[in-house]
């Protein structure tokens, strides 16, 4: 009877050809694996090179003209299939033979909390080694212990993300493969990461740390970058089709620094077949609200019961503000002020002096904002406009100045644009409390108008007072280029535990995914407070794991 059904099914099969404009992408999921590995054979017989992104067309499914077939992921048994007409997939769905048909669904973009760049370098082969500092989470996770065992050579570790700066020099010696999935018009290989998050992430699991260079968790370890996300999102059927390829290059981890509050259940269903067939997946616990502020609720895919959700820890061990907990989150990691790679010349390194006091210009504690544009260590006059308000501006002469701004009443990215519209060319804004905070003069992630940095009170305050004593008062902002940067988030905690997953493998390879999990969580390092799971069962120990996973070699542990 199956054989009968499966035979009128590729019967089916008419090739169409040309783009439509207007087409959605659905999963379609066969009740019968014999019926999707017959369609899949018709598809394979059709498809690219590479087997993977038609351009637009394919083979319509059941005779159905406005049903093509654009991929076949073979891996996880589903079709990608596009349509420009609704009462088709209606019908596509109500086909006995057909199980699941789910249109694409997009997830938040993954974005770090904050970011903070501390490394000057234009020319990236010329940074001495004193300039790259060991980032704080290596010895946190106690990584070095564990490379007395092994730095990871012969895992493999596919990170699901918004593509990578694959010739940045930390991580370039650990690409191996790279592939886009994404709909954006770009070639099958080609990773252009714009947003600067799966570089970071890479260099946390894998940089090499040739020639006192940035080191990840795991150095020897080899990359696969799977390109599933932009500035617009994460598509369900790109993470999914992601997941299939992780299954065919039998990869050790992925690597998902991404999430939102649903999955579909398409991903859902990709996830357990990774988890069968041995692939370990590590996920973000997610960073809270629209505020930045943790939540007791963990993200998906963080949250589905195969992967292990990993929160974030500031330097002293303690949990980030934004860090989300609840029942499903397992351990934690280092996840603020993260030193990693980002892609060349897009980190920024911000820098001030000031005049005080008949001093000369002196460094002062400063903090760049996020969205400032780079510029070149510039010395110019200070000209104060209280809070920044657009009456604040009215008879002020700051033209080609640096408008001095004290903090609040009105946002950051006010300030700068009313600084910018009154003919200033830069602008130092001071705290209104001791210490500085971290701000953005942007909110959809591209450069503000000026270069803008923030000083401490004290400071701030003492500009003030001699600029209102007649005094001249001049300031210095650089906001120099950089390769590297500080990032802060969930999904920076994340690869920190990924690279320790894939020592672990490396050490031992006969364990599988459940297994893995377990013995991260066993040989977590405890936190407190923890009544409420908010630290799950601690901060990952890859020392303590790495040797754990040994002991359990004698006897190989079946999958």
């Amino acid at each position: 009877m199956i054989t009968r059904k499966v035979g009128l099914l590729v019967l089916g099969f008419v090739l169409s050809f040309g783009a439509h404009a207007d087409s959605k992408r659905y999963l379609v999921k066969f009740k019968s694996p014999a019926t999707f590995f017959a369609v899949s054979q018709k598809v394979s017989a059709f498809s690219n090179p590479l087997g993977r992104n038609f351009p637009g067309s394919g083979v319509q499914l059941f005779n159905n003209s406005h049903a093509r077939v654009q991929n076949s992921l073979n891996n996880i048994q589903m079709l990608v299939v596009e349509s420009d007409d609704a009462l088709s997939i209606q019908a596509l769905k109500a086909n006995p033979d057909v199980l699941l048909v789910e249109e694409a669904i997009m997830h938040p973009a993954p974005k770090p909390i904050g970011t903070r760049s501390k490394v000057q370098s234009t020319q990236p082969s010329a940074v001495s080694a004193k300039m790259i500092p060991t980032p704080w989470g290596i010895d946190a996770v106690k990584a070095p212990g564990a490379w007395t065992v092994t730095r990871g050579t012969g895992a493999r570790v596919m990170i699901l993300d918004t593509g990578a700066n694959i010739t940045h020099p930390a991580i370039a010696s650990r690409y191996d493969q790279v592939q886009n999935f994404i709909q954006n018009g770009a070639a099958v290989d080609d990773v252009t990461d714009t947003v600067g998050h799966g570089t970071h992430v890479s260099g946390t699991i894998a940089a090499d740390g040739a020639n006192g260079g940035l080191v990840g968790v795991a150095p020897e370890a080899r990359l696969l970058m799977g390109k599933v996300c932009d500035t617009g999102g994460c598509d369900s059927i790109a993470i999914a089709s992601g997941l299939d390829w992780a299954i065919q290059e039998n990869v050790d981890v992925v690597n998902m620094s991404l999430g939102g509050q649903f999955m579909s259940q398409g991903e859902a269903t990709a996830l357990q077949q990774a988890e069968d067939a041995g692939v370990m997946v590590v996920a973000a616990s997610g960073n809270g609200d629209a505020n930045g502020v943790g939540q007791p609720i963990v993200s998906f895919p963080a949250a589905d019961g195969t992967v292990l959700a990993v929160g974030a820890l500031d330097s002293s061990l303690v949990k980030a503000p934004f860090s989300n907990w609840g029942p499903e989150l397992a351990v934690m990691g280092p996840g603020v002020a993260v030193f990693s790679s980002v892609p060349l010349g897009t980190g920024r390194e911000g820098e001030a002096r000031m005049n005080l006091e008949g001093k000369g210009l002196t460094s002062v504690t400063s903090e760049m904002f996020d969205g400032s544009p780079a510029l070149n260590p510039t010395v110019n006059q200070l000209v104060f406009v209280g809070l920044g308000q657009t009456t604040d501006f009215a008879g002020v002469n700051v033209q080609g100045k640096f408008a001095l701004i004290e903090r609040g009443t009105i946002s950051f990215k006010d300030k700068i644009a009313n600084a910018f519209a009154a003919g200033a060319v830069g602008a130092v804004v001071f705290n209104n409390a001791p210490g500085l905070i971290k701000g953005t003069i942007t909110t959809d992630g591209t450069e503000g108008p000026i270069p803008a940095i923030m000083i401490e009170q004290t400071e701030g305050q003492a500009a003030k007072a001699a600029l209102a004593a007649g005094q001249t008062v001049e300031a210095e902002i650089g906001i120099l280029r950089t390769d590297y940067s500080l990032f802060d988030g969930t999904s920076m905690a994340t690869p920190h535990v990924s690279g320790v997953a894939a020592l672990v493998r490396a050490a031992n390879k006969h364990l599988n995914p459940a297994q893995v999990r377990a013995l991260l969580k066993q040989t977590a390092t405890p936190l407190t407070p923890n009544d409420h799971n908010q630290m799950g069962s601690g901060l990952v120990n890859a020392d303590a794991a790495v040797h754990a996973a040994l002991t359990m070699a004698v006897l190989p542990i079946a999958n």
